[in-house]
C-alpha cells in the first residue's frame, strides 16, 4: 500500500507543466501556479489517505470558477434598466471617453489651472450640480451610502438623529439603515411604528435631536393602512428648533418636471421625489446616487446648505470617501449633458424614451431569426436599483419555447455572457436594455 502511494505521488503532474496548462486557458501565468499548486497539494493529501484524485480537473475546476470572475461585458437582456449586479447605470459614451483620458494621463483632478495652486477635488461637477438643482453647496464621495455615513458624522456627530421606523430601510447586499447610522457615531432615535408615523412622533424628540434624518423608502412601498409624514411638514418645526433636516431620496432624479424629455414627465415617475424640488420644500441637505436615475458612474451627491456641505467636506471621513479623478470626468461629462439639455441622450433616459412599435419590431426580427420558436407579448421592463418601487415601463418581450433553465445557462456561457430574465417555467428576453447592435448577437446564441 505504501508502495502504491508512493508510485502515485510521483504520477503527480508538475505544478509547472499543470500552471502552462491553465494558462493557455487564460489565467494569467502567476494565478495559474497557485491554482495548480493547491490542486496538486490538495491531490497528494487525499492520496495519503488512499484516495485517487485527478488533480488536472481538480485544477480546470478552480480556474474555471475564477475566470468566471473577471471583469467582463454582460449583454443585459432582462429588461431592468439599472441592474444593481450588472454596474447599474450604463455611462454616456462622452463620460467613458472623458474617463478614459483622465486615467490614461495626468488631469487637474486637485489642482487649480487658473491659479497654478492646489485645488478643490470635484469642483466642476460642485458648480454643474448647484446650477442643476438650485442648491448653495454640492459634495460628491463613493456612493449614496457614504454620503449618508458623512453627513450623519459630520451634521449629528454624537447627538441623536430622529428617523421614522417606516423609513428604516434595507437594501441590497444586506445593507441596513440602522447599522449604518450606529457606525457614524449618532445616536439613533426611532419614532412612530413600521406603518404609520405622525408629525406628532417627531415633535416629541425634536427638541434633544442633532438631526432628523428622511429616507426615501426606495426598493419597497407600505400600502394599507399606512400614514408617514411629508418632508414639507417637518421642516417648520426643524427651523423652529434649529435641527438640520437631511433627505436621502437615493434615486437621483434632478428634476421632477423631467425637462430634458419631450412632453409631461413619464407616468411611472409620479411618486418618485426630485433633488431640486426636494429642496425647494426646505430640506437642508439632499443625498443622492449617481448611477440611478441621474445616469452617471458609482457616486454618491450631497447638496444643500453652505454651512453643512462645509462640515462635511472638513470631516475626516470625507477623505476615506472620495473620489478619483477619471469618476470625476465621468460624473462631469454626465451633468454637462443636462446643463445643455441633452439629458435625453444619456443611456438610461434613451431606453426610457424607446419606441414601443420599434422595440415590437426587434423582438419580431428576433423570433424571426429563430424560426418563430417562441412568442412577443406585452410584458415589462422596469427602472431597477431600488429606483420608483413598483414602477413598470410598458415593453414587449420574447418568450422563448425551450428549457428555460438550460436556455438560461448557455446564454450564460456564451462570449459575451447573455443574461435574461425566467419567470413560471419560461424563459424572457427584453430587448429594451439591449443594445440594437447585439440584437444579431442574442439572435446566433439563442438559435
Amino acid at each position: 500500500m505504501g508502495r502504491l502511494c508512493h508510485m502515485d505521488l510521483q504520477n503527480l503532474p508538475r505544478v509547472d507543466d499543470l500552471a502552462t496548462e491553465l494558462g493557455a486557458r487564460g489565467l494569467p501565468r502567476r494565478l495559474a501556479t497557485t491554482v495548480a499548486r493547491t490542486a496538486v497539494e490538495a491531490a497528494r493529501s487525499e492520496i495519503r489517505k488512499g484516495g485517487s484524485p485527478d488533480p488536472t480537473s481538480h485544477a480546470i475546476e478552480i480556474a474555471t470558477t475564477i475566470a468566471s470572475t473577471r471583469p467582463t461585458r454582460i449583454v443585459n437582456a432582462t429588461g431592468v434598466l439599472l441592474h444593481t449586479n450588472l454596474g447599474r447605470a450604463r455611462l454616456p459614451v462622452d463620460a467613458v471617453v472623458a474617463a478614459t483620458e483622465t486615467a490614461t494621463g495626468y488631469s487637474n483632478v486637485e489642482f487649480d489651472v487658473g491659479t497654478g495652486a492646489r485645488g478643490s477635488r470635484a469642483a466642476y461637477a460642485k458648480h454643474l450640480l448647484q446650477a442643476l438643482t438650485g442648491a448653495a453647496a454640492a459634495l460628491v464621495v463613493n456612493n449614496n451610502a457614504g454620503a449618508l455615513l458623512l453627513a450623519l458624522a459630520a451634521i449629528a456627530g454624537s447627538g441623536s438623529a430622529v428617523v421614522s421606523r417606516g423609513e428604516e430601510i434595507e437594501i441590497g447586499g444586506s445593507f441596513r439603515l440602522p447599522e449604518l447610522m450606529i457606525a457614524s457615531g449618532c445616536r439613533l432615535v426611532e419614532v412612530g411604528t413600521t406603518n404609520r408615523t405622525r408629525l406628532e412622533d417627531y415633535k416629541r424628540e425634536i427638541e434633544t435631536a442633532a438631526a432628523i434624518l428622511k429616507v426615501h423608502p426606495s426598493n419597497y412601498r407600505v400600502q394599507g393602512f399606512a400614514e408617514s409624514t411629508p418632508l414639507a411638514d417637518l421642516v417648520e418645526p426643524a427651523r423652529r428648533h434649529g435641527v438640520p433636516l437631511i433627505a436621502d431620496i437615493g434615486s437621483g432624479l434632478l428634476d421632477a418636471n423631467v425637462p430634458w424629455l419631450p412632453g409631461s414627465p413619464p407616468a411611472w415617475l409620479a411618486d418618485e421625489p426630485a433633488v431640486r424640488q426636494t429642496l425647494e420644500a426646505g430640506a437642508d441637505v439632499v443625498l443622492f446616487s449617481g448611477d440611478k436615475l441621474l445616469g452617471g458612474p458609482q457616486t454618491g451627491i450631497a447638496v444643500g446648505r453652505t454651512d453643512l456641505i462645509e462640515r462635511m467636506a472638513r470631516h475626516p471621513l470625507a477623505r476615506a470617501l472620495r473620489i478619483d479623478g477619471a469618476t470625476h470626468a465621468a460624473l462631469a461629462r454626465t451633468l454637462e449633458l443636462y446643463a445643455d439639455d441633452r439629458g435625453g441622450e444619456i443611456p438610461f433616459w434613451a431606453m426610457v424614451s424607446l419606441d414601443y412599435d420599434e422595440l415590437e419590431r426587434r423582438h419580431r426580427q428576433l423570433l424571426d431569426e429563430l424560426g418563430g420558436k417562441g412568442d412577443v407579448v406585452r410584458g415589462e421592463s422596469v427602472p431597477g436599483a431600488g429606483s420608483v418601487p413598483g414602477a413598470t415601463i410598458a415593453s414587449p418581450n420574447l418568450h422563448v419555447h425551450g428549457d428555460a433553465d438550460e436556455l438560461f445557462a448557455r446564454l450564460l456561457s456564451a462570449t459575451p455572457p447573455i443574461l435574461a430574465r425566467r419567470r413560471e417555467g419560461e424563459l424572457i428576453i427584453d430587448l429594451r436594455t439591449v443594445d440594437p447592435g447585439d440584437d444579431l448577437l442574442v439572435a446566433e446564441t439563442l438559435a
